[in-house]
């Protein structure tokens, strides 16, 4: 349990970073249907970027966010640069389209039956889309003043579930908040979670073979639908991650140097680590937390301070500091504005990336599944699916993929932090060897299939030779042809002509048998028995 029960959060944020699969996937060309579906309800509008014509709506925190990563990191989050000339073109949009809910204005949460529902300020609620890549990543920031810590983490660890994992005696969903309700700016109820609806649950995934997501984030989504839902409407999506969303959190507390090791490492595992279970000391990211999980450049456990301690798990990033520093506080040029923006992104950039490389995983997994070697149209439709995920991987590699964000040491090192505990690099790497056993099968049926059509035409060739030679008598002279009637000569061309095409149609049906028998008539160790045994292959039929 924590050392400081009674210990208050001044400040509190909890944003939610859920990545989805696209179901099915859309290209560059299809943004102009999706971004019409969003928008046609009124719910969503797209939020535009901070590069408006006008400079004077530049701010400096905008500033400050772009000029933090690397110039390829910058056009992968804000586009293309615009041209100098007068009349040059405006530039070319960011590779990703964001959405923003226009009617959300609180969350109240009730974390267990009988508490009373803790009111939450929602900052947005924000999809962002992906051109070119099946995944989409819904994006919920919340905030509180004023709460204890043990309902701050209490908070942390129920609410951001997808769907529970079980119920309790009572019938209430295991893990997940009692209750929690998404309200308007009048305070009227636009969408309450179901977890206790266990009959809904246990149908859907016996029906289905899928989870189900619970009500208050599929109505979120909307109009994106579950692949498996009974819905009409033709933005669906599956679920590729772990239904516990991954998170930040923002703590600004009175007194940080109050709290224990023990609490730090509550607090860093907060999204797994119930508050009434037993540490596991002897649990390796446990004996090892201050070195796998602590960014402690701007800690000094010092009265001057700072005290700003970084916790991340790969699937949460907590950021804990002084409730008194004004720099800590600051929503425009202190850690609440880069953790709201600059530290997002760097959370955001890490997850897509993990999302995107298991959609790939994904859909090589089901073109696998879905082919059968007996079908040819089975056998197109596979190639036609590799090939579309060849083309995307490169585009992922080269548009999406970097190693490096920033030159600023805590950026890129909270990257590195977050993309090693989620073990990107060996996701990457074990995609790519599963596109490279792809392209190498793609390359061998080709060339098998080129052998095939060369063997062909060998055989024929080969066989057309004596159809030449024996049609070329019409051109020896022998007979006097301009003596023999018109009738004669139309029946011997029609004669010659029919027997011609006939061996060539025999030849190419039994090229395979032909290709033995020529084999066999080349092997000098074969007797002259095997060969005619070859030969009187070619006529037979084949064996059932």
């Amino acid at each position: 349990m924590l050392s400081q029960p009674a210990h208050l959060v001044r400040h509190f944020r909890d944003i939610l970073v859920w990545p989805v699969q696209i179901r099915p996937g859309f290209a560059g060309e299809n943004i102009a249907r999706i971004h019409h579906l969003m928008t046609e309800g009124g719910c969503w509008a797209p939020v535009d970027d901070e590069f408006t014509a006008d400079p004077r709506d530049f701010q400096e925190r905008h500033y400050k966010e772009f000029v933090a990563f690397l110039p390829y990191v910058q056009r992968f989050l804000y586009g293309e640069s615009r041209s100098g000339m007068p009349d040059g073109p405006a530039g070319r949009a960011a590779p990703m389209a964001v959405y923003r809910r226009t009617d959300i204005a609180a969350l109240n949460v009730t974390l267990r039956s009988g508490d009373e529902p803790i009111r939450l300020r929602v900052a947005h609620v924000d999809l962002y889309l992906f051109l070119d890549m099946d995944v989409a990543l819904l994006n919920v920031e919340v905030a509180a003043d004023d709460l204890p810590l043990a309902t701050a983490l209490e908070l942390l660890y129920r609410f951001g579930r997808a769907y529970p994992t079980g119920w309790d005696e009572t019938g209430q969903g295991m893990h997940n908040v009692h209750r929690s309700e998404l309200l308007d700016r009048d305070g009227r109820i636009l969408a309450t979670s179901d977890s206790e609806n266990r009959a809904r649950y246990l149908h859907f995934v016996c029906r289905n073979r899928a989870p189900c997501v619970g009500a208050l984030w599929a109505w979120l989504l909307r109009p994106l639908v579950q692949d498996q839902e009974e819905d009409s409407s033709p933005l669906r999506f599956r679920l590729i991650e772990y239904y516990r969303m991954p998170m930040m959190a923002y703590l600004a507390l009175d007194d940080p140097r109050a709290l224990s090791r023990e609490d730090f490492i509550r607090i860093g595992f907060v999204a797994n680590l119930p508050s009434r279970d037993p540490l596991p000391l002897r649990d390796p990211a446990v004996v090892r937390f201050e070195r796998l999980h602590c960014e402690d450049r701007f800690w000094t456990d010092s009265e001057a301070g700072p005290n700003t301690r970084f916790l991340c798990t790969g699937n949460a990033l907590v950021l804990v500091g002084e409730a008194g520093s004004t720099y800590f506080r600051d929503p425009d040029h202190g850690f609440l504005a880069r953790f709201r923006h600059q530290y997002f992104l760097v959370f955001m950039i890490a997850h897509f990336h993990r999302a995107a490389l298991l959609s790939f995983s994904d859909g090589l997994a089901s073109a696998v599944n879905d082919l059968d070697i007996r079908d040819s149209e089975s056998v197109r439709r596979f190639k036609r699916t590799i090939r579309q995920s060849f083309e995307t991987f490169l585009r992922f590699t080269h548009r999406y993929w970097f190693h490096e964000v920033s030159e600023q040491g805590l950026v890129q090192s909270l990257f590195q932090r977050t993309t090693r505990l989620l073990r990107n690099d060996d996701l990457f790497s074990d995609v790519k060897e599963q596109v490279r056993e792809m392209s190498a099968y793609l390359d061998s049926d080709s060339q098998r299939r080129q052998s095939g059509t060369v063997l062909r035409l060998t055989v024929v060739t080969i066989f057309g030779l004596i159809a030449t030679v024996v049609t070329g008598y019409f051109g020896m002279n022998l007979f006097s042809f301009p003596e023999i009637p018109e009738s004669r000569k139309a029946l011997q061309f029609g004669l010659v002509t029919t027997i011609t095409i006939g061996l060539v149609l025999f030849a190419v049906a039994r090229s395979k048998r032909l290709s033995d028998f020529l084999e066999a008539m080349s092997d000098e160790r074969l007797d002259a028995s095997a060969k005619w045994v070859s030969f009187a292959r070619v006529f037979r039929k084949p064996e059932q």
